[in-house]
């Protein structure tokens, strides 16, 4: 993928700060949280590949969690920002600790992150993922009835807000274009369904784990395998909280990215620094 295409919003001065969204949202999804980021970091909302404006891969492209990481990367390297703080949200996250584990990130903030449930706890995104391939076989004006009708908008809300009300007290809505054959969507989701994060020993930086006590897509007891990968990391719940937390507490979260931003790994967790010659 061409990290050239990348589209994104600068706000701010400071340190710089990349946010980056989950699966099928796009970088306003950042929004309730940017103005309080920006008092203190040069904040870089992103819309990953595929998403919002930026464009995704071709047919025959590579696109999954590596390519992913590596066009962030590449785009990282490109806007001269070496080192950067990193926070995203579930695949995001992830995105954000495989970059830490390149050794590429000055800290990282995992809000929800993908790759660490396990068995029953994937059904519902096992679930979503069957459901959206039955999706792209109905035709479109069928389908926009079923995503405009009360049950499903009432799950997708309890899906991403952990309850029956968005914070905007309306419920919320898929948007029909992202369930479509060959979407990004569509082609990411079984990718994001399988991914397990592997590179936790060799994750370094600050590292900050949050997770939305109420999350209904990716289950918040996942969260001790996180700090078994990764021993040093730092344990947020996010009370009364869904998988996308900055709607539900924008302050809460942006303190936790923050906080990231300036911690100090204990010496036991910092890396060797290299003996003298």
């Amino acid at each position: 993928m061409d990290h050239r295409g990348i589209v994104y919003e600068r706000h701010g001065r400071g340190e710089p700060l990349v946010l980056l969204h989950g699966l099928g949202h796009r970088r306003q999804a950042w929004e309730p949280v940017v103005d309080e980021l920006a008092r203190r970091h040069e904040v870089f909302a992103l819309d990953l590949p595929g998403f919002g404006e930026s464009p995704g891969p071709g047919p025959e492209g590579p696109y999954g969690i590596p390519a992913l990481v590596d066009t962030v990367a590449a785009w990282c390297a490109a806007a001269g920002l070496p080192r950067p703080h990193l926070a995203g949200n579930s695949l995001g996250g992830a995105v954000a600790l495989e970059l830490g584990a390149r050794g590429v990130a000055a800290s990282v903030t995992a809000l929800s992150p993908i790759g660490f449930s396990r068995g029953t706890e994937l059904l519902g995104s096992r679930l979503m993922v069957g459901g959206m391939h039955v999706a792209t076989r109905v035709p479109a004006k069928a389908w926009r009835r079923v995503i405009d009708s009360r049950p499903v908008r009432t799950l997708t809300t309890l899906a991403v807000h952990g309850g029956t009300r968005d914070p905007y007290g309306e419920l919320a809505r898929l948007d029909p274009s992202v369930v479509t054959r060959g979407s990004p969507y569509t082609r990411l989701a079984p990718e994001v369904v399988r991914y397990n994060f592997t590179g936790g020993p060799v994750v370094t930086c600050p590292t900050t784990v949050a997770w939305g006590e109420n999350d209904r897509v990716l289950p918040v007891r996942a969260v001790r395998r996180v700090l078994r990968a990764i021993p040093h990391a730092r344990e947020v719940r996010l009370l009364g909280c869904g998988h996308v937390p900055m709607d539900n507490d924008p302050r809460t979260v942006a303190h936790t990215i923050l906080s990231t931003c300036t911690r100090h790994l204990p010496r036991t967790a910092a890396p060797a620094a290299a003996s003298a010659a």
